[in-house]
């Protein structure tokens, strides 16, 4: 019998701050709504706060939340680093050096959770955009072409949405042999009256943009508004 290839979801931005991990989250918890179960990896996070007198980093505790907190937030991310840097220089400032190797194998136990029938889907989520490292050579771009897996862009709902997101498809289809695009999930990162953008700003992507606009996420919102079949998304992957 042949075996089923692993399916999920990349999550990039079309910049830093664009909301990737409340909308990353949004997806697993309809999913979860949905009756699915989903794994959730993030190769790696920098950054650390301070919460109720306990170290976390917000987006590795965000994707443990919404996934239902049954997953070790080990598995979930194996790296975790202090500083709110780019995680190749995050490491460095802690006196240590990334794990290139461990960026890639770390997602080796979704994809046996998943042959083992405990979660449906597997959503990744990237740091930053595309084209932020992750290393002195890897990029988000070298683990989501590695991955396989269609990516979601997630685009802040602001002044610039236009060119940061047209940016971002290009480098995706161009970008070694190309990366498989589900769509784009434009996301109210504030609720800045004065930009008048913002209004315009879903109809100019549509226009514009040559895959699907998924949905529009509001302004901190806790569900996601518009039916999307995350499932049927994930089988445009190239494995």
């Amino acid at each position: 019998m042949d075996r089923k290839p692993p399916q999920g979801l990349f999550i990039t931005g079309n910049n830093t701050g664009v909301g990737k991990t409340h909308v990353a989250g949004l997806i697993a918890e309809s999913l979860r709504n949905a009756g699915k179960r989903v794994g959730v990896y993030k190769p790696a996070a920098s950054g650390m706060i301070w919460r109720d007198g306990e170290p976390i980093w917000e987006d590795v505790w965000t994707l443990w939340d919404k996934s239902g907190r049954i997953w070790d937030p080990q598995a979930i991310c194996p790296q975790t680093f202090k500083a709110p840097l780019a995680p190749h220089l995050a490491a460095r400032a802690e006196g240590k050096e990334i794990d290139t190797r461990l960026l890639r194998t770390g997602l080796h136990f979704w994809f046996a959770q998943q042959e083992a029938g405990n979660c449906d889907l597997i959503l990744v989520e990237g740091a930053g955009g595309l084209m932020s490292p992750l290393s002195d050579k890897d990029y988000v771009a070298d683990l989501a072409v590695e991955f396989g897996f269609p990516l979601v862009v997630v685009a802040a709902n602001r002044l610039g949405v236009i060119n940061e997101t047209l940016q971002t498809l290009i480098t995706a289809t161009s970008y070694s042999n190309g990366l498989p695009i589900a769509g784009i999930v434009l996301n109210d990162v504030s609720l800045e009256p004065d930009d008048a953008s913002r209004a315009s700003n879903r109809s100019e992507l549509e226009a514009r943009c040559q895959v699907p606009l998924l949905t529009h996420t509001m302004f901190n919102a806790d569900s996601i508004s518009d039916p999307v079949d995350w499932v049927s998304l994930a089988d445009l992957s190239r494995y």
